[in-house]
């Protein structure tokens, strides 16, 4: 009888061993018998050879219980295979962020599509590089007309019978990239990401499979989707955070879409008007300068600490009397992003985090961003008792609160996380934003993100400083790319103009509008020490028991000194200590061989309380 070793889905367990009477494709579903009474999904990883039993010992080998309809596609199993290998992760663990296909007919027709954006002589070349390369990085000016050639690029794809994949950072699944979308491809479009429901999922997924739909535009988790004939990804804002998994497996999709692309001869496309410098330094790229509507921008320095200074309350109200819309941005959300006892000056940290509440005027409350903990804000000093509390560092909505006092007759909304919880809210606030409904949006990281408004000619930034000054190799790069992006949102056709407050101006001077110069001089400063140059590989250790995690590191050190060609540059405390009741340490290692950090997480891979992060990009 067949034997199959199969992978429990969503479990971190080795494959196991299991018999069927009938023959089982690779890669099907199947229910298997698990424990005494448990029935889980697995997958069949292949067919293999009766086991040998050593001296004489033998194990009971259980029979599948059901085949099911669903399965994995081949490009769903390279990619899967790749995860487990490369992220160090336990392939079960892997294949249940997939969606699994189901066997229905499919539909092969070929699509034609006439209406699709003109090119410029710039897009046209830029388009003729993507063309031309199996993968490469458009690098664009904000403006430059990147989505023209995205879609043209689509089109060509589709019509040649294969399907599409756009990938967006998820805020950036907005009305106006739908609408553009399938204005081009009609019914052969789709959304999808986490905030779309289960039920319209499945609608999707069924036409999905049938070939029904053939361009998917959607976040990280699209990536995952039962591909058959996958021949472009587009990765748009390539450098952008989100990309990356902060949990198990932690992947970057932008990376695995440039593997996936390689092994399977998928067509990769990667786009950023501020790309990351390791796509950079490794992709060839075409440089396209200029905006595609006539526009400039003037760049105002408030060189003081954070707060609504007189330049920047007069540069909203030039905006407000000439009927044109503001943007301003700042990290924090809430009102406030701690409270200090003025007696002790002790900052009121969440009980399970070794992080600061933040307070939020609304529901009279301090939170933890963490563990979502929160409390009523008038209690007293945990050190000292103390009952008089001091707010710092200003959020989201404390300026909300402070613009609509000096602007009585303004319409203001937030932009944050705190009030994004649905898609609906997405769609109608930035309808409404477009439809000139609001005059002033203020918001966090997710107004830097593929908003495209010809209204707003002014960009304010605020709280950018402390970003600039983190202990992050890629501090720079990320807080310079987020400044551009958001500056990017004004002056989209005719002049605009960003505000922008730091006390480290002569940084921003050198570089905000020369984003080559910066990677030229970045590079230098990097090599040959970190990324693109070398590769790292962070190992983080958490356990309720601190003495237990602080064992583990120790243990784990211990046994990554005997890996070679890879160096231990650090290990101790996390930046973060403690969250969700949990004690965190991290061990840092840096190699010029991506094989040798693999070797070095396997060597510990079984240590309990774990997990394995290659590539990392957030070192809290």
């Amino acid at each position: 009888m067949p034997y199959y070793k199969t992978a429990v889905l969503g479990v971190s367990l080795k494959p196991l061993l299991y018999f069927s009477q009938k023959k089982i494709p690779d890669f099907s579903i199947v229910k298997i018998p698990l424990g005494k009474q448990s029935v889980k999904n697995a997958v069949v990883l292949g067919i293999c050879d009766e086991p040998n039993f050593q001296n004489g010992k033998k194990f009971e080998i259980k029979e599948i219980i059901e085949i099911t309809n669903l399965y994995f596609t081949p490009y769903q199993a390279n990619l899967a295979e790749f995860i487990a290998y490369y992220y160090v992760c336990e392939i079960g663990m892997v294949f249940d962020i997939f969606t699994p296909c189901k066997k229905v007919e499919q539909n092969l027709q070929i699509c034609k599509f006439e209406n699709l954006p003109n090119l410029t002589d710039k897009q046209q070349k830029a388009y003729e590089f993507a063309s031309n390369n199996e993968t490469s990085l458009i690098f664009g000016d904000t403006g430059s007309g990147k989505s023209e050639i995205y879609i043209n690029l689509i089109a060509k794809t589709l019509e040649g019978g294969k399907q599409s994949l756009f990938l967006m950072p998820e805020i950036a699944l907005t009305p106006q990239m739908k609408k553009r979308l399938e204005r081009y491809f009609g019914d052969s479009v789709a959304l999808w990401h986490s905030k779309i429901a289960p039920k319209k999922k499945s609608e999707i997924l069924e036409k999905f499979i049938k070939g029904e739909i053939k361009l998917i535009a959607g976040a990280r988790s699209a990536l995952f989707l039962p591909f058959t004939n996958l021949g472009l990804i587009v990765v748009d804002e390539e450098h952008d955070d989100s990309y990356k998994s902060n949990q198990k497996p932690r992947y970057n999709a932008r990376d695995l879409a440039i593997f996936i692309g390689k092994k399977l001869g998928i067509k990769v496309v990667l786009g950023s008007a501020t790309p990351s410098l390791t796509t950079y330094a490794k992709q060839p790229n075409f440089r396209l300068k200029g905006t595609f509507f006539q526009s400039e921008k003037k760049f105002i320095y408030d060189i003081c600490e954070t707060t609504l200074s007189d330049t920047i309350l007069s540069q909203i109200s030039k905006s407000l009397n000439a009927n044109h819309q503001a943007i301003v941005f700042l990290p924090t959300r809430a009102n406030y992003k701690y409270i200090i006892c003025q007696n002790c000056k002790t900052i009121q940290k969440c009980p399970f985090c070794a992080v600061a509440m933040s307070y939020h005027e609304k529901s009279n409350s301090l939170k933890c961003h963490y563990c979502g903990f929160s409390n009523f804000y008038k209690i007293p000093c945990a050190k000292c008792g103390g009952s008089l509390m001091e707010a710092r560092k200003i959020g989201t909505s404390e300026i909300v609160k402070q613009l609509e006092n000096k602007f009585p007759n303004a319409k203001i909304a937030k932009f944050d996380r705190d009030e994004i919880t649905t898609q609906k809210k997405l769609e109608t606030l930035l309808k409404d934003f477009n439809d000139a409904k609001i005059d002033i949006l203020v918001g966090t990281q997710m107004l830097s993100k593929g908003h495209d408004y010809h209204n707003v000619d002014l960009a304010v930034i605020m709280g950018i400083d402390e970003q600039l000054s983190y202990a992050d190799f890629r501090s720079r790069e990320k807080t310079l790319a987020l400044v551009m992006q958001v500056a990017g949102r004004a002056g989209r056709a005719g002049v605009g103009r960003v505000v922008l407050q730091t006390e480290q101006s002569e940084f921003f001077k050198d570089y905000i509008q020369n984003y080559d110069e910066f990677l030229s001089d970045e590079s230098t400063m990097r090599e040959p020490l970190y990324p693109p140059f070398a590769r790292l590989l962070r190992i983080l250790i958490s356990h309720k028991n601190d003495g237990t995690a602080k064992d583990t590191t120790g243990k784990a050190v211990q046994i990554l000194k005997t890996a070679p060609n890879v160096e231990i540059i650090g290990h101790g405390k996390a930046g973060i200590e403690y969250i969700a009741s949990k004690y965190r340490y991290e061990i840092l290692l840096r190699s010029n061989s991506p094989k040798a950090l693999i070797n070095a997480a396997n060597l510990v891979r079984d240590l309990p309380n774990l997990e394995i992060d290659m590539d990392p990009i957030n070192f809290n």
